[in-house]
């Protein structure tokens, strides 16, 4: 019988052997990269005699046609009863209309982490010549920074008090045809952030943490945040990690926590990736590295991600890429992103067999060079397929 996973009162998921998910097919190609992912992830849970029963809700366009509403109370409440969920991709629009679905998704959930693993599977077209050495989880936050949405635009009654008042009160001399973003960085946000990093590095034996800010320059924001990390290091985990200022970067068999600016980050991971392990970071920097990453490894098309509280136990897996409407229905796209987003999902469960089953099965079907188009332009011998077959083909070498 199907049932809720819940949360025990010491903090741990409590998973039954048929969870209800809740999931959000998503706008666009979502109609094509949803049903390629249900079929190998319950394939790959049936292999161990599980079983997930999906409850879709709606957010989007398809809740907008349907109720009137881009993102229905009725969804969010679902993710709040069941805790984890999974979801494609939304629609944004770029320069007015609605914010984004979701940040909306993420703020209101209070899904502090953005878990973004980046690595690279043998086969995998790049235009680095040692994707490799690619390997490394950012854990970007993900409530706060300008995606926290505080903004005026240029020209509006409210943006000009704001200016004089900035000017009045602070001396600062600002543009009279600027628009305004604010950038909260608080204490609770970056030590919550950095604390789930620190555990994740402890669990999965990690060797080192790197804070990627622009402190240099946002020295009460960024550089505040890097402060506030090494405080964590010294305050709660000073029994298994060390900052490379009190160990001179010989950490002995404790985690290495350093720091790097953001924009030399940018330029490291690029030309000495094996330096990082795990990336802590603020909201835009995040932004930016997951997707600069992305694409030494093959592309957002195969990035996963998950957004997660671990206090509450809430946690909704996505696709990272966009919904690209002009592929929509055509069963064509890669269904990679959303499906090691199940993986993900499927190892924040427990579920780790079915979901190490489903990366050994993507290897070997990019191995036998059996792709989608993305891949097949890229690659010399490629066996070019639809989204739907290379799903089949992943779940017959499951």
């Amino acid at each position: 019988m199907a049932e809720k996973i819940t949360m025990s009162a010491n903090g741990t998921l409590q998973v039954p052997e048929e969870p209800i998910i809740p999931y959000i097919e998503g706008d666009g190609i979502g109609v094509d990269i949803w049903p390629a992912a249900q079929l190998v992830l319950d394939a790959a849970a049936a292999k161990y005699a599980k079983r997930v029963e999906w409850k879709e809700v709606l957010a989007g366009e398809k809740a907008f046609k349907e109720t009137g509403n881009w993102l229905p109370d009725e969804t969010v409440q679902t993710f709040r009863d069941y805790l984890i969920g999974i979801k494609g991709p939304l629609t944004t629009p770029i320069g007015g209309g609605f914010r984004s679905l979701n940040v909306a998704l993420r703020q209101i959930l209070d899904l502090y982490v953005c878990l973004r693993p980046v690595r690279w599977f043998a086969g995998v077209p790049s235009p680095v010549k040692h994707p490799e050495k690619v390997d490394m989880i950012i854990f970007r936050e993900n409530t706060e920074d300008v995606y926290i949405g505080l903004e005026l635009p240029e020209g509006s009654s409210e943006v000009k008090r704001l200016i004089e008042l900035l000017h009045d009160e602070f001396g600062w001399e600002i543009r009279q045809d600027s628009g305004i973003g604010i950038k909260p960085i608080s204490v609770t946000g970056s030590k919550r952030l950095v604390r789930a990093a620190l555990e994740h590095a402890v669990r999965q034996g990690r060797k080192s943490i790197t804070l990627v800010h622009k402190g240099n320059v946002q020295k009460y924001t960024e550089g505040a945040f890097m402060k506030w990390g090494y405080e964590l290091v010294k305050e709660e985990f000073a029994d298994v990690a060390v900052s490379w200022e009190d160990c001179g970067g010989d950490p002995g068999d404790k985690i290495l926590v350093k720091d790097v600016i953001a924009d030399i980050a940018l330029q490291q991971v690029l030309t000495r990736p094996d330096e990082f392990d795990i990336i802590a970071t603020t909201n835009l920097n995040g932004d930016y590295l997951s997707d600069a990453l992305a694409a030494q490894v093959g592309g957002i098309g195969i990035a996963p991600g998950g957004n997660i509280n671990y206090v509450t136990g809430h946690g909704i897996f996505e696709a990272t890429h966009g919904t690209a409407p002009k592929y929509a229905g055509q069963d064509k796209v890669n269904p990679g992103s959303l499906l090691l987003s199940g993986v993900l999902m499927f190892e924040h469960l427990g579920w780790t067999d079915a979901a190490a089953d489903i990366v050994k099965a993507l290897e070997a079907t990019i191995a036998d060079k059996i792709v989608t188009y993305d891949f097949a332009r890229l690659m010399d011998g490629a066996h070019e397929v639809r989204t739907s077959e290379f799903a089949q083909a992943m779940v017959e070498r499951l």
